[in-house]
């Protein structure tokens, strides 16, 4: 008779999937809505489901679906580069500076064609859902070179929030950093839409002339170069873990062919 697993090695389906690398937790379990996923043959239904990754015969749309092994890079993306994995117009991508890598990575929080600096890179879905979802407010921050002298006035609307597409802003933080005839200033956000800097400073009318980020929670961009990629420490990945208030996802398994075989 076998023994049963223990409940601390078993994961819920949606979240086994997005450890995976099948999918964002989300669409995971609307994978298992729509009847896709079976468990040792058996159709599954039931999103509470656990599973026991080094037990149990996971399929998506008759697929085996195989625990990959988690990876966390920090990629200091250049000007130019899109942080998307293909582009239509031909215009290069972060994969295509990074394509000795697994497939399945992909980036946390995009940066603009035009903006530079940290991006984390990562298979673990579940993290990646918890840094960028407004929801669980990881903080990122940005160095910002704008036109012209912004106004103490003019700065505080920003900090306390101002209307885009109908919607507030959340409160930011925001420390200026030197002023001449253009100012740095250092942004902090908890929330990340789409171009939301460069409008915050449209609106104010300080176009922002450069924009990069150097920090997402606790992890920094340091000295990582443009275009240099590297390897996130143990102890980075548990500071994001925590500030994401996200479980680590299940050591081992297959390093090199993850997610559906």
């Amino acid at each position: 008779m076998s023994r049963a697993a223990s409940p601390i090695s078993t994961l819920r389906i949606g979240k086994f999937l997005a450890h995976a690398g099948v999918a964002s937790r989300r669409h995971a379990e609307q994978l298992v809505r729509e009847g896709r996923v079976t468990v040792n043959g058996e159709r599954l239904s039931d999103l509470a489901r656990r599973v026991d990754p080094a037990r149990d015969r996971v399929q998506v749309d008759g697929r085996p679906v195989r625990p990959e092994r988690p990876r966390y890079l920090a990629f200091h993306k250049p000007e130019a580069v899109l942080s998307t994995r293909a582009d239509p117009r031909g215009r290069p991508t972060v994969f295509d500076l990074v394509r000795a890598e697994p497939e399945r990575l992909y980036p946390v929080g995009r940066l603009d064609y035009r903006s530079t600096g940290l991006l984390l890179l990562t298979n673990d879905g579940e993290l990646a859902q918890r840094l960028t979802h407004p929801r669980f407010g990881c903080e990122k921050v940005y160095r910002v070179k704008v036109e012209g002298d912004p106004s103490e006035a003019a700065l505080e609307r920003l900090r306390r929030g101002v209307v885009l597409d109908r919607k507030r802003t959340r409160p930011c933080k925001i420390r200026r950093l030197g002023t001449g005839r253009h100012t740095w200033l250092e942004i902090a956000l908890r929330e990340g839409r789409n171009q939301q800097i460069r409008r915050m400073f449209l609106y104010a009318r300080h176009p922002v002339l450069k924009l990069q980020r150097i920090r997402i929670g606790p992890l920094e961009l340091g000295k990582l170069a443009p275009g240099a990629l590297r390897e996130l420490t143990r102890r980075e990945v548990l500071a994001l873990q925590q500030a994401a208030g996200a479980e680590a996802p299940p050591s081992g398994s297959n390093p090199r062919k993850p997610g559906l075989a």
